[in-house]
C-alpha cells in the first residue's frame, strides 16, 4: 500500500513538472535571436520587444510562419519565406491581409481606401501597415511623421502631387492626438464622482464622446480626411459638453 502511494505521488509530481499547457507556451523566436549576435535585423526584435505584440505574447510566427516550439534553426525556420517572395505573408502586397487577421477594424477601413485599390493592382509604392506602424507594430507615428510620409508621393515632386493633403493630414492628426489626450485627462475625473446617478450620466457622455474619436481613426485608415475632420468636430463638441458637466454639476 505504501509503495502504491509513493508511486502515485511520484507520478503526480512528474505530470505537474513536465506537463506544459499549450496556452502557457511562449514563442522562442525572439529568445533565440536575442541570444545570437549575428542574427539579422536586431532592431526589428527590439521594436517587437517594446510593442503590444510582445506584451500580449504574439510571437514572430504569427506573421512570418515557422515553428516557435523549437530551438533547432532548420526546424524553426521551416516554411518561412523571404519578404520579397510574393507568397510571403509579410510581402508588401500581402501585409495588410496578414495584419488584418487580428486588426480587423483598421483592415476594413484600409480596404475602402484608394491606396488599397492601387495595392491590389500591383502598385506597391503606397502606404501599408508598416509604413506608419513599423515592421513590428511598435510605432504610433507623430503628425509630422505622417506628413513626411504623405509628401513622399503627394509632395510637389511626387508621383501624385497634392501637397495640401499632407499638411492637412498633419493638422488633423494633431487635433486627434489633442482630443485623445483630453479624454485621458477626463477619465479619472469621471471615476472620482461618487454619486451613482451622476456617474452613470457622465459615463454615458464619455462613451458618446469616444464614439466619434473611434470613427475618426477609422476614417484615417481609409485616408478620408474630410470624414476624419467632421468626426473630430463632433468629438470635440461632446468632450466640451462633458467638461461642462464635470465643472457644473446639476443638483
Amino acid at each position: 500500500m505504501m509503495r502504491s502511494c509513493v508511486f502515485c505521488s511520484l507520478t503526480l509530481i512528474s505530470l505537474l513538472f513536465f506537463a506544459t499547457p499549450a496556452a502557457s507556451q511562449q514563442s522562442r523566436c525572439a529568445d533565440c535571436h536575442f541570444s545570437t549576435p549575428e542574427a539579422p535585423r536586431p532592431d526589428h526584435f527590439s521594436d517587437w520587444e517594446r510593442s503590444a505584440h510582445s506584451r500580449n505574447n504574439v510571437g514572430c510566427e504569427k506573421c512570418h510562419g515557422g515553428d516557435a516550439s523549437t530551438f533547432e534553426p532548420f526546424l524553426a525556420h521551416m516554411g518561412i519565406l523571404n519578404s520579397m517572395n510574393p507568397a510571403s505573408p509579410v510581402n508588401r502586397r500581402n501585409l495588410s491581409v496578414t495584419c488584418g487577421a487580428c486588426h480587423t477594424g483598421p483592415f476594413i477601413g484600409f480596404q475602402k481606401s484608394q491606396h488599397f485599390a492601387l495595392l491590389k493592382k500591383g502598385e506597391t509604392r503606397g502606404p501599408v501597415c508598416t509604413t506608419c506602424h513599423g515592421a513590428a507594430g511598435f510605432h504610433r507615428p507623430s503628425p509630422r511623421t505622417i506628413e513626411a510620409q504623405c509628401r513622399q508621393c503627394h509632395g510637389p515632386d511626387g508621383i501624385a502631387p497634392r501637397p495640401e493633403r499632407a499638411e492637412a493630414a498633419r493638422t488633423m492628426y494633431e487635433a486627434l492626438n489633442e482630443s485623445r489626450d483630453l479624454m485621458k485627462t477626463v477619465r479619472p475625473m469621471v471615476n472620482r464622482v461618487n454619486d451613482k446617478a451622476r456617474r452613470a450620466r457622465l459615463d454615458e457622455a464619455y462613451q458618446q464622446a469616444e464614439v466619434p474619436l473611434i470613427e475618426a481613426v477609422e476614417a484615417g485608415h481609409q485616408f478620408m480626411y474630410d470624414a476624419l475632420k467632421e468626426r473630430l468636430s463632433v468629438a470635440r463638441k461632446r468632450i466640451e459638453a462633458l467638461l461642462g458637466q464635470l465643472a457644473n454639476p446639476q443638483p
